[in-house]
């Protein structure tokens, strides 16, 4: 799920500085509420992490089975954040406040200064910003479900192309002739994770001719709504999608 870090760019690449947690009933400056954000997220008690945030409304509205759905993805958010980094500065103008945060450096990387954004709602400081507060509240409980299916949209995409260019190299290998999903696995050519759906949210399909001379292939979301809504279909000509309630795609050439 690489490319969950795209949609919650407040929650991922950033990290904090162990401290102890200044007491839950203490004016927090901005500083230490990105630590206790940071900390608490890393303490899997995302609920609580989340009401310090501006994805608030997209968390309180949740049944406890929705809550659960989304664990995975909450846990994968917990285990980007690393347990090393440096807390640079913060600056704060009026209601808002900008804290700086610095991955620890290494030898092969040095990491510059990252900004966190920060307001001030009802006399208390919250991670993010206006903007994006406002989206967050447009979807509500539905945010976290649309992000990841956002996501799964993007990662279907990059693999259809991966589906592609493993059969250029089976056929390579096999005299033009073209393999289905469990061939190109076994040939290691395509992650064995495509055979379920836990990790992409799809179920994937490649569909070879008797003769083995052609080849198209399908995806459809694992629970429609919730893991995607987009139905793919790819061939020769190329990628096609369309909302067909989870069902596969028929493409009539």
């Amino acid at each position: 799920m690489q490319n969950i870090t795209r949609r919650f760019p407040l929650l991922i690449g950033v990290i904090l500085l162990a401290a102890t947690v200044p007491a839950q009933n203490s004016q927090l400056s901005p500083t230490d509420t990105v630590r206790t954000f940071y900390q608490t997220m890393r303490a899997r008690k995302f609920k609580e992490a989340f009401a310090m945030s501006i994805y608030k409304p997209a968390v309180e509205g949740l049944s406890d089975k929705e809550f659960e759905d989304l664990r995975p993805d909450f846990e994968k958010m917990a285990a980007a954040i690393p347990d090393k980094v440096d807390l640079t500065g913060e600056t704060i103008s009026g209601d808002m406040a900008t804290v700086f945060v610095k991955v620890k450096e290494t030898t092969e990387k040095t990491e510059q200064p990252e900004p966190i954004l920060l307001m001030k709602v009802n006399g208390a400081w919250i991670i993010g910003d206006k903007e994006n507060e406002a989206i967050v509240k447009k979807a509500g409980k539905n945010f976290f479900f649309n992000a990841r299916i956002d996501t799964h949209h993007n990662e279907v995409q990059d693999l259809l192309t991966r589906i592609t260019l493993a059969q250029v190299v089976y056929s390579q290998q096999h005299n033009g002739q073209f393999g289905n999903l469990a061939e190109l696995i076994t040939a290691a050519l395509l992650p064995k994770d495509l055979e379920g759906t836990e990790s992409t949210g799809y179920s994937f399909h490649v569909i070879k001719s008797a003769d083995s001379k052609s080849w198209y292939a399908t995806a459809e979301p694992a629970q429609y709504g919730r893991s995607g809504k987009l139905s793919f279909y790819l061939d020769a000509t190329g990628v096609k999608s369309s909302d067909v309630g989870g069902k596969p795609l028929i493409v009539r050439n």
